[in-house]
């Protein structure tokens, strides 16, 4: 009877366990610290300077004792009267800061960075607890958070998984009423229509996703300081009002009365350019880009800073954090030196694809609103809305 030898079985289990380690910790350091410092010395080589990475996070620690500090300065400046629109240093503290120390263009370095329903159905709650789980540090991610708040994320992961069954279901039905003939001529409908069997499941619910997170967030953002600004300045919403008042008169709203709205429409763009509700845009090169003198390299990650742009004095001059609407009065940038220094909803080929609806969508909410109420700040700030009948 042959007997295996245990010391030669740790032997393996050893040498096995060291080789590994060894793989994942030299993949860790190659992704973590090689190859950022390649990339940044790359970009140094091509005129771009800023933070230097440090071993493991590149700049997220930077980023987060910057983010930290403005949360402190937010919580005093909360204790003023006085309305500011300066946002960029509070809603981007690092932006701002190495704005400051390296200039317009500089580079920086973090992993797997994320910038950051209107109805009572359960999918509502269930979405703003995983957006809001994992709060204090949603907008940095960090390498193997997973794994280190692993309650935190399976949470996420189950609340993700009763999201694609209540998406499903929704799908499920709305194919079923297709069939018995019942066509609500909506988004979802249209896309099941001209899907024939092109989309998974999972594909379908991806794109129900999309028109979910990216139609609702960004509207209900741009409504609500939207009304804060009115709030703040009530002979916009008594222009508005009479604005209203002559397009729209006592008939139904419509398409063609909506785009009679001008000045509705100076005070969304004015809106949009002080508080925009995407806050920067990327894009990565997927090859070596030459603009001007300058070598974009392969793989680099571009952050467009749109608060900054929008904010910016040398293109909106002195007047750039107060609230104008008339500077768009029959000038589509507002009076802005570069044209491409008023993007709320993009630029390009990959420009918002809903900005005609969401545009839409606001228009008919302020309209009905400013028919029937008033719009005020109440007393004790904090952004609260009395909202009283006219």
């Amino acid at each position: 009877m042959e007997f295996l030898d245990v010391s030669r079985v740790w032997y393996m289990f050893f040498t096995v366990s060291v080789v590994v380690l060894s793989l994942v910790f030299f993949k860790l350091f190659l992704r973590c610290w090689i190859l950022p410092v390649q990339a940044q010395k790359k970009l140094r080589e091509n005129g771009f300077v800023g933070p230097p990475p440090s071993f493991a996070l590149g700049n997220i620690i930077d980023m987060k004792k910057l983010k930290a500090a403005s949360v402190m300065v937010e919580k005093i400046s909360k204790t003023s009267t006085r309305i500011s629109h300066d946002i960029h240093s509070i809603a981007l503290p690092y932006f701002a800061r190495w704005q400051q120390q390296y200039g317009k263009l500089y580079s920086g370095h973090s992993h797997h960075l994320v910038s950051y329903l209107i109805s009572k159905f359960p999918i509502v709650r269930i979405c703003n607890k995983i957006i809001n789980y994992f709060n204090p540090n949603r907008n940095l991610g960090v390498p193997f958070s997973n794994i280190l708040s692993f309650k935190q994320t399976f949470r996420a992961k189950e609340l993700g998984r009763e999201i694609d069954g209540l998406l499903l279901s929704i799908i499920n039905e709305r194919k079923r009423s297709l069939v018995e003939g019942d066509d609500r001529h909506d988004l979802l409908g249209m896309l099941l229509k001209t899907d024939k069997g092109k989309f998974t499941p999972a594909e379908l619910v991806d794109e129900c996703k999309t028109f979910f997170f990216a139609g609702h967030e960004t509207s209900a953002l741009a409504l609500t300081w939207t009304f804060m600004l009115l709030a703040v300045h009530p002979e916009w919403q008594d222009t508005l009002r009479e604005e209203i008042r002559q397009v729209i008169r006592d008939s139904e709203i419509d398409y063609n009365k909506l785009a009679g709205l001008k000045k509705m429409r100076w005070v969304m763009n004015e809106v949009l350019r002080l508080y925009p509700s995407a806050p920067n845009a990327q894009r990565q090169a997927r090859g070596d880009i030459k603009v001007n003198d300058r070598v974009i390299p392969n793989g680099t990650n571009i952050w467009i800073d749109v608060v900054a742009m929008h904010h910016d004095v040398e293109l909106w001059e002195h007047d750039g954090h107060e609230f104008r609407p008339e500077r768009f009065d029959g000038d589509l940038n507002g009076g802005c030196k570069s044209k491409m220094g008023f993007m709320p909803f993009g630029f390009g080929g990959r420009i918002c694809i809903g900005r005609s609806l969401s545009t839409m969508q606001l228009k008919i909410v302020l309209s009905l609103v400013l028919s029937r109420f008033e719009v005020s700040v109440s007393p004790g700030y904090g952004l609260q809305l009395i909202v009283r009948p006219l």
